[in-house]
């Protein structure tokens, strides 16, 4: 399976976050993004969201101003209350 790039670049918060989001309830279990943001606070949200949705950052990395997140869609979604 390949890695989906999700170029995020210059979107601010709230709209890394939703993206990421919209992208992993359409993807199949399994499915790798490599999602690249410039909004810091995507350091937070991003982290945020996949622990809400059950989803993992395999890698997160910074590259100046760049967020870099690696991560792969569940195979199950957790239980939302």
């Amino acid at each position: 399976m390949t890695a989906i790039p999700l170029n995020l670049r210059g979107l601010k918060c709230p709209l890394p976050a939703l993206r990421v989001r919209k992208a992993l309830k359409g993807a199949v279990p399994g499915t790798l993004f490599l999602v690249e943001c410039t909004d810091p606070m995507a350091a937070i949200d991003i982290p945020n969201l996949t622990r809400e949705t059950g989803d993992a950052i395999e890698h997160h990395g910074q590259e100046g101003e760049l967020l870099v997140f690696h991560i792969r869609k569940a195979t199950q979604q957790a239980a939302t209350a």
